[in-house]
């Protein structure tokens, strides 16, 4: 993708997420983008991210959901209120809840796709919907709560 995804915006005192962070360098590195109303992020699983053989763990796709629905989150906030993601004061998100539904086994081996949808942006909560599919079929599923991250979490240059 051309353009910069949200967690490149991210300063750096706020990149360092296991699934997000992009100065984590055994992390996921997921990385999150527009499209549409919609946002996409593509992660592709490796041999170590296994549950049972040719099967992803289900935990890497409820942190897969985690960050790009924090991700999804920060830039709705960012569109909303007519900013630049680079601009400060900082907005990041954090979940408040996470509700994973798994709809079918999700094979290693093959790019996943992770779409999000804002359902609701209320105060500093976003709620956000969604999918990871494989194959262009729907694996799982999920509702999460985001709240803005507290500012006593915030370093103290960014607030």
């Amino acid at each position: 993708m051309d353009q910069k995804a949200f967690q490149d915006f991210y300063p750096d005192e706020l990149s360092y997420c296991y699934g997000c962070g992009r100065l984590n360098e055994q992390g996921l590195q997921l990385k999150s983008y527009w499209d549409g109303e919609e946002t996409v992020a593509i992660f592709n699983p490796e041999p170590y991210h296994t549950a049972i053989p040719g099967y992803v763990y289900g935990g890497l796709i409820a942190s897969l959901i985690d960050c790009h629905a924090t991700g999804t989150a920060a830039a709705a906030t960012y569109r909303q209120e007519g900013r630049e993601m680079d601009t400060k004061p900082a907005l990041r998100f954090v979940t408040a809840s996470l509700q994973v539904d798994y709809l079918r086994p999700t094979p290693l081996g093959v790019p996943l796709e992770i779409r999000g949808k804002v359902k609701e942006i209320k105060g500093r909560k976003v709620m956000v919907n969604a999918t990871v599919s494989a194959h262009g079929k729907v694996c799982a599923e999920a509702k999460v709560v985001t709240v803005q991250m507290p500012e006593y979490m915030m370093p103290k240059k960014l607030v």
